[in-house]
């Protein structure tokens, strides 16, 4: 509800700066015209939705406007494949990887499907090498969740332990210590900021040319699992998607099974094959 709160104190305040009075005495032009004003100032259709919402709210439960909260509609937003990398990319750009550290915090994006927050929210008590897991605790959506420990990443998660810094988990119990912990201010992990500036560095450093970022490792880990044949539930359950239909667009994107589907062109050049009425002998007359 707090949410929602700010939301509609925001948009109310939005358009009450743009027509210079207050919102109660707007008009359906007033409405019209704050939507181009957003539109031509660039303000993303993500975000002028989200200031819609809070319109509405606003005209329909706060000033009883109800002819002009009937008049706000949300824009469709167009669909986008997600940008990722190939596997010979994903190769380079661990082995260019300037440090263990760097390259422990890519491999845990690539080989985990982990966002940049989960990554640099890591702590002692979320490795289960016993039962070959990662537990990340109340990510987007506040939900928990598995995703798998391979032993490529156990053991690149040991030698990292053995040089990580140490200097400020003094009275911290061991299990509760970051993984990678803040250089700058005690008791707190490193920030995602940190993580994408050492993601944009490597991938310069790897020749990829691609306008990628971070979290197009998440979407490569993906990619290649489908690729590899991984049953699409289990990829779900993994990144932590709600709904199937929202791991399912990884099947745009997934080259190596686009490439592996026949065209109807194809067929067109080979030989017809014969019924098997056709191929038994005709009974003699």
């Amino acid at each position: 509800m707090r949410e929602r709160s700010e939301g509609t104190s925001e948009a109310a305040n939005g358009i009450a700066a743009f027509l210079k009075r207050s919102p109660e005495t707007a008009t359906f032009e007033d409405i019209r015209r704050f939507q181009l004003h957003l539109a031509e100032t660039g303000v993303s259709i993500c975000s002028r939705n989200v200031i819609m919402t809070g319109l509405r709210f606003l005209f329909r439960v706060t000033l009883r406007r109800h002819d002009l909260a009937a008049e706000i509609y949300h824009l469709r937003e167009p669909q986008t494949i997600p940008l990722t990398i190939s596997v010979d990319e994903a190769k380079r750009l661990l082995a260019v990887a300037d440090s263990l550290k760097a390259r422990v915090l890519l491999s845990l994006g690539y080989g985990c499907g982990l966002r940049a927050g989960e990554v640099v929210r890591l702590k002692v008590k979320h490795i289960d090498s016993a039962q070959e897991i990662i537990r990340i605790e109340q990510s987007k959506g506040r939900k928990d969740r598995n995703v798998m420990l391979s032993p490529v990443m156990l053991n690149l998660l040991r030698q990292w332990w053995k040089v990580r810094p140490s200097r400020y988990d003094t009275g911290l119990p061991a299990q509760e210590r970051w993984l990678f912990p803040s250089r700058k201010t005690p008791g707190r992990p490193m920030t995602t900021r940190h993580l994408n500036r050492i993601f944009h560095q490597t991938a310069e450093a790897a020749g990829i040319r691609k306008s990628v970022t971070l979290h197009a490792l998440r979407h490569s880990f993906a990619t290649h699992l489908l690729e590899r044949g991984t049953e699409i539930r289990f990829i779900q359950a993994v990144l932590g998607h709600e709904k199937l239909d929202t791991t399912a667009r990884y099947t745009r994107v997934a080259t190596g099974v686009i490439a592996k589907i026949k065209s109807p062109l194809d067929l067109l050049s080979e030989p017809r094959k014969n019924s098997k009425k056709s191929r038994e002998a005709s009974p003699p007359a």
